[in-house]
């Protein structure tokens, strides 16, 4: 089994401002951030990831260092967020202003139209089922050399579908879109029909012969570990 623990990178400083931060603004976490992406580390410490992959976006890329605790960090740049185009950097309201009817239209389709300069929700969904079927083709190689160590080992066979969790470090957009594609739902609605919080806890499951939109959810955006005991574990 691949085990796909998706999360998104810790807060920023243009996060809190609600400023749409694509691939053209490389900044980095703030304080808050680092902190949220020890949180999530603490509850996955009884993990040993196989692999761990981010985006190559510096936010990304030092949450996962955060995470990784020493492991080596591949980076991929199917992974980035959305190129926002024309739109980074701006808030909603800033949007609204100068391109107020686009935007509604944009939201109406956001799958098949593009930000202004930038790319669409089929865009990005052609990245991210590219990198997953790779994801899923390294892991067929994987579990049939795992099964053949098994099966000549004298272990039995209880050890030849092992577990394989491997973690992802990614972005708001882009996660949500990858979720889209995971369990086979429209590109449309993916802004709609997923949340992606700050380091939020999203675990997907795919047996060695699915596909990309094979996916099983196991845990959808969990930030039990950013809550306080006495408040309400959503929202």
């Amino acid at each position: 089994m691949l085990t796909l623990v998706l999360t998104r990178h810790g807060l920023t400083d243009s996060s809190e401002l609600e400023q749409h931060l694509g691939q053209r603004i490389d900044i980095s976490i703030n304080q808050a951030g680092r902190r949220q992406a020890e949180a999530l580390a603490r509850r996955l410490a009884p993990v040993r990831f196989d692999r761990v992959i981010t985006s190559t976006l510096f936010r990304a890329r030092e949450t996962a260092e955060i995470m990784g605790r020493g492991a080596r960090i591949e980076a991929d740049p199917r992974l980035r967020e959305m190129d926002y185009g024309a739109w980074e950097g701006r808030t909603y309201a800033q949007i609204d202003e100068a391109d107020a009817a686009f935007r509604r239209e944009w939201e109406l389709a956001p799958d098949r139209l593009a930000c202004p300069g930038g790319e669409s929700g089929n865009d990005v969904a052609e990245r991210v089922r590219s990198f997953l079927a790779d994801l899923l083709d390294e892991h067929r190689r994987w579990h049939a050399k795992a099964s053949f160590r098994a099966a000549t080992s004298g272990w039995g066979a209880a050890l030849t579908t092992p577990e394989r969790p491997i973690l992802v470090v990614a972005h708001s957009s882009t996660n949500r879109i990858l979720l889209c594609v995971a369990l086979g739902t429209d590109v449309r609605d993916y802004r709609k029909r997923f949340v992606q919080a700050q380091a939020n806890l999203t675990v997907l499951r795919w047996e060695a012969d699915d596909r990309p939109e094979d996916a099983k959810a196991l845990v959808l955006n969990d930030v039990a570990h950013l809550r306080r005991a006495d408040e309400v574990p959503w929202g």
